[in-house]
């Protein structure tokens, strides 16, 4: 029973591989369940066996790209180097590469406004106590100083996506986040300005 178990996740995987390729060369709109079948080489009923849609499949590939990331993030903590470079290098691990653009672009689509809610909670869930613990390091070397260290960093995280993730956004609003950043971990001003490089600014809007 193990040995079919091992054999099931294995294909589940491979599968998962295939559509993480063709997501990426033909876009998640352009890939039909047909063609993953076929470039596959199996019956669609293994297909729905592993899969009950599409929309699932996308999910657990943007879990296999997350835990991808999660890994990478983590290796950071124990890194020689300061603590603004780990939270630079955790951040940067944990967003998409430029060409898994399409894949995460596929959430923002009407009909996947739920997956994109989890996908959202799921990485909040998972930054919050790896930022947490180089925050920690911080303090003990006095950069930051603030107690309640897991609560502070999700409420930034939910902060930042609610405002950098959802429409657009103004250079004030960054400018904002950053001086909020610095008074809610007890840093001195500019400590936190490198949060400025991070973030995407393809939706900032002109304020005149």
């Amino acid at each position: 029973m193990e040995a079919i178990m091992k054999k099931g996740e294995k294909r589940k995987k491979e599968l998962l591989k295939i559509a993480y390729d063709m997501f990426l060369t033909k876009g998640y709109e352009n890939t039909s369940v047909d063609e993953i079948i076929e470039k596959a080489k199996i019956a669609k009923g293994t297909y729905y066996y592993h899969f009950q849609s599409k929309e699932q499949m996308l999910e657990e590939v943007i879990d296999m790209m997350i835990d991808s990331e999660t890994k990478m993030a983590e290796q950071v903590i124990g890194m020689d180097i300061s603590v603004p470079q780990k939270i630079v290098m955790i951040l940067t691990s944990m967003k998409p590469t430029e060409a898994e653009q399409p894949i995460k672009n596929a959430l923002f689509q009407p009909e996947n406004v739920l997956m994109h809610h989890k996908v959202r909670q799921k990485l909040i869930n998972i930054l919050t106590p790896i930022l947490s613990e180089v925050i920690k390091e911080g303090v003990d070397e006095g950069i930051f100083e603030c107690d309640n260290i897991p609560e502070r960093v999700k409420m930034l995280l939910i902060i930042s996506d609610g405002t950098f993730n959802e429409g657009t956004f103004s250079e004030q609003d960054i400018s904002v986040f950053i001086d909020m950043t610095e008074k809610l971990l007890g840093a001195e001003k500019g400590t936190m300005s490198f949060i400025y490089g991070l973030i995407d600014k393809s939706d900032m809007e002109v304020v005149e």
